[in-house]
């Protein structure tokens, strides 16, 4: 079976960005699979080059990354829009070129490469497949991003066609599976492949001590890591807010990792505040990130408090735990269901700063606590979200929808 992937921001493993596609193609390779990338050659969220158009690389026997050019990129609206529209142009194209597929994939956000990855299934008459990993444009409203009508309308035209036209819908998260099918996508064809991780690059007992050096963690320090964009969905600023009240206890220090539009005014809020204990360290790339989360003693996982974000599965979270590290999870919702139910971490309302500073301090006081809910994160993903059992339900799905193995 040949399946054709269309994602712009497809990450390598040393590319910053989650991973989730290119482990699950990895996947159908080891099935016997073939399966070809059209991705971009810059990414939208940096405006940094990935790539060369018209680069060809094989970065795992069976899969075919081609990158295509596309034009803007970077933290604005109308850089990130042209970005979309032309990649929109230049994979369509790449995709027409492509020989043999049987099943095209296409995922969102953005909306504009599943709309791309449908219109080469008129062309091409095979099944289309559509991911969905954001509920966009619901998300983009409700944060207040996107506020013109007329966008608005245009984007939810779009989702409602998608969900209708395609053969298969996926989803990353249980809580996303009412919302497709209330727009028009039939139950019978939603199919829940959730976030997830491959534990085997990650060894709860290591110390990242050469990370814990570079952010000025000693040995004796409680580390508090975030791991993650520092975008406007984040509230980053309740994390500084809570070092801010606990700056009293010297032992306890906190480390931002990360990229994205907030950034710089992050760390311009933390510059005035005088925060002793608050370091800023930039995006790492994701073969990297065991070592980073190595040198937590402590994770946080935080987004604003708004009622769309309860239907989320952030990939941050499955890391954390891989990592053997407990989760202070300013987030409601399915993730809450699943910390709590693997006794990994602790709840605190999210936008609450007493709760996430109390939450904090019982961690550092209590080494033990750490290592138990560790160990039972990490155990909690073996059994529960390994990749590579995702990466299984999805050749299951797509050798159901092509009828082929």
């Amino acid at each position: 079976m040949h399946v054709l992937l269309v994602h712009q921001l497809f990450a390598m493993g040393g590319e910053a960005g989650g991973t989730r596609h290119l482990e699950l193609a990895r996947h159908l390779a080891s099935r016997g699979m073939r399966v070809t990338v059209i991705a971009s050659t810059t990414s939208y969220l940096t405006g940094e080059t990935v790539g060369a158009a018209g680069e060809r690389s094989e970065p795992i026997p069976g899969v075919t990354v081609v990158r295509v050019g596309s034009l803007g990129g970077g933290s604005g609206f109308v850089g990130r829009l042209v970005s979309f529209l032309s990649f929109a142009v230049s994979s369509w194209w790449a995709g027409m070129r492509v020989a043999d597929v049987d099943v095209v994939w296409g995922t969102s956000p953005p909306l504009f490469q599943a709309l791309t990855a449908w219109k080469l299934t008129v062309f091409k008459p095979v099944p289309f497949v559509l991911e969905i990993r954001d509920l966009w444009p619901d998300f983009a409203v409700e944060l207040g991003v996107l506020r013109n009508p007329v966008p608005i309308a245009a984007a939810r035209f779009c989702e409602r066609l998608l969900y209708r036209v395609a053969d298969r819908v996926i989803v990353n998260s249980p809580g996303f599976v009412e919302h497709v099918v209330e727009r028009g996508a039939p139950r019978r064809r939603v199919t829940v492949i959730p976030n997830g991780v491959d534990p085997t690059p990650f060894d709860p007992t290591a110390r990242g001590e050469a990370f814990r050096r570079e952010v000025g963690a000693g040995a004796g320090d409680v580390l508090v890591l975030y791991a993650g964009a520092h975008g406007i969905p984040n509230d980053l600023d309740v994390v500084l807010d809570t070092a801010d009240r606990l700056r009293g206890e010297k032992s306890i220090r906190f480390a931002l990792v990360g990229g994205g539009r907030d950034r710089a005014r992050l760390m311009e809020r933390a510059r005035k505040m005088d925060l002793p204990n608050v370091v800023f360290a930039d995006a790492v790339p994701k073969d990297r990130i065991p070592e980073v989360l190595a040198a937590a003693d402590v994770c946080v996982a935080v987004l604003r408090p708004l009622p769309m974000f309860t239907t989320t599965y952030p990939n941050k979270v499955f890391d954390y735990l891989a990592a053997g590290r407990p989760v202070v999870l300013a987030i409601d919702g399915v993730i809450r269901v699943v910390v709590e139910e693997a006794g990994a971490g602790t709840f605190v309302p999210p936008g609450d700063v007493e709760a996430m500073a109390a939450a904090v301090a019982k961690y550092a006081r209590d080494p033990e606590l750490r290592a138990r809910e560790g160990r039972a994160g990490c155990a909690f993903v073996e059994t529960r979200f390994r990749r590579g059992d995702q990466g299984e339900a999805l050749a299951d799905l797509l050798s159901r929808v092509t009828g082929r193995s």
